[in-house]
């Protein structure tokens, strides 16, 4: 791994120090109220609320990172511990509910070593930069084998060189201090407690440069930061969005109101400090949600989108389009998602969840036909003009729900020989892999971003007809610990 969430360097080519801070203490449940009287007591006589400390060992960690003890027969999780660690905790209890903080490490790992972050133990964002490089790699595999064995063993998993600064979009929020200066970071873990931070290790560093910018101009053009809870203030967030290739730069205000004064003016200004910005644009979201984007958009500058290259071809990007977080792993995933599906030039091929075209348009260079489905209007649209930007024939989009579309071809006695599918964090449902089933496709080429829904939905496919081949495993988000896994499917 070489150097670079959320860490305390000033700006990106200073030195990053790493953090000597204490564990972060979570919110302990609050004790109970003298003289409650209400139907649901906090306490009771079978499970009285206490506070103790307790010396433990840690047998493991679980799919989220964290360590697994064992206290008084009960089997519970701790953030930021090692196996084979001792370790003094905190052991909260409250009705039914225990929770177990990490107090101080007594025998550390050889595999422990200082996060680099200032940040870690309060923000949330990244779960592993306790860890090295070698045991991140082997949660990892770990946890994907451990979920995958009724498939057979997966594929070494695919790291990446420089795991860090691979963010290519980002968004700050802004906020007041006690001393009333406006700061800028990131909601701690679960919760709507901003940290004030100077840049984040995995973000774009030119992302974190152009936003701390921001954040030192507004108290010049009388620019307030927006309050949730008085409804008051003008700057909600700002989102950076990087073509890491093409090197353009998009940069989106959200602002709680269409009235931006002094805004010619603020845009020159920004546009003087970073003349990189090739597009600038105002997204009004007045509304109490904790949504980033509202509906309404204003480009300001440039021509609202930017433009990278992925694979060799090249998509137009727009603040609200979906496009992977990390180009250079993204690369290598659908390298074997289009090396999975055996393609010869004759295929038709399903893009079910296309997006704006990403993995369809590649495919399309091997493949016979490509059919993008999509529900979201405005990714059907960029799709399509992806698809002419890059000279694509062989290839249509359609808005629609995927699911159905595949069910009229199977009526209509159409076929698709391979179908590949990205669905959301939830995975897919029912009704769409029974959609699958009806068109029987020789291969199903199964992209996701959460693989316990993904042996969900493939136990499914395995029970009606389909046999799993091969799971490659590819290291999307390093120093957290999310993991992306595709998957080959093939008919029996």
């Amino acid at each position: 791994m070489s150097k670079r969430k959320n860490n305390g360097y000033k700006k990106s080519e200073k030195k990053r120090k790493q953090s000597n801070k204490p564990f972060g203490k979570k919110n302990s449940p609050s004790a109970a109220r003298k003289g409650d009287k209400s139907k649901h007591p906090t306490t009771n006589k079978r499970h009285p609320d206490k506070t103790v400390t307790a010396e433990v060992t840690c047998t493991g960690l679980s799919n989220t990172g964290k360590g697994i003890i064992q206290w008084e027969g009960k089997q519970l999780e701790v953030e930021h511990l090692l196996p084979g660690e001792t370790a003094e905790i905190t052991v909260s209890t409250k009705g039914r509910y225990v929770n177990a903080e990490l107090k101080r490490v007594l025998t550390p790992s050889k595999e422990r070593i200082k996060p680099m972050c200032s940040y870690y133990y309060d923000c949330g964002g990244c779960q592993l930069l306790h860890m090295n490089e070698q045991a991140q790699t082997r949660f990892k595999q770990e946890t994907v084998d451990k979920l995958m064995k009724p498939f057979g063993k997966p594929e070494p998993i695919l790291t990446m060189d420089h795991p860090y600064d691979y963010r290519n979009k980002s968004h700050t929020t802004f906020g007041l201090n006690k001393e009333r200066q406006i700061i800028g970071g990131l909601y701690a873990q679960n919760s709507h407690k901003l940290i004030s931070m100077d840049g984040c290790l995995i973000h774009d560093p030119k992302a974190d440069e152009i936003w701390q910018t921001i954040r030192d101009m507004m108290k010049s053009f009388k620019m307030q930061p927006y309050n949730e809870d008085t409804g008051q203030g003008f700057l909600r967030h700002v989102l950076v969005k990087v073509g890491k290739v093409s090197g353009e730069i998009m940069v989106v205000l959200v602002v709680a109101s269409p009235i931006f004064k002094g805004k010619n003016n603020f845009i020159k200004a920004l546009r003087k400090a970073h003349p990189e910005i090739t597009t600038i644009l105002m997204n009004v979201n007045n509304r109490n949600t904790s949504m980033v984007l509202g509906d309404q958009e204003k480009v300001l500058f440039g021509k609202g989108t930017i433009t990278d290259i992925l694979c060799g071809m090249k998509f137009e990007i727009s603040a609200k389009s979906f496009y992977q977080i990390n180009p250079v792993q993204t690369e290598k995933l659908y390298g074997k998602a289009i090396e999975m599906a055996q393609l010869t030039g004759k295929e038709t091929v399903i893009d079910a969840y296309c997006g704006i075209g990403t993995i369809g348009l590649i495919a399309s260079r091997k493949a016979g036909k490509v059919i993008g489905i999509e529900l979201n209007k405005d990714a059907v649209r960029d799709a399509i003009r992806n698809s002419k930007r890059n000279d694509v024939k062989n290839a249509r989009f359609f808005q629609g729900d995927a699911g159905e579309f595949m069910v009229k071809m199977a009526a209509r006695g159409e076929k698709a020989d391979v179908v590949i599918m990205d669905p959301p964090r939830s995975g897919s449902d029912e009704a769409f892999l029974s959609s699958v089933v009806k068109l029987k496709p020789k291969r199903v080429i199964y992209v996701s971003c959460n693989p316990e829904t993904q042996v969900r939905d493939m136990k499914y496919l395995a029970q009606n007809g389909y046999e799993v081949k091969r799971i490659q495993p590819v290291d999307m988000f390093p120093q957290t610990v999310h993991v992306e896994t595709v998957a080959e499917i093939v008919l029996k």
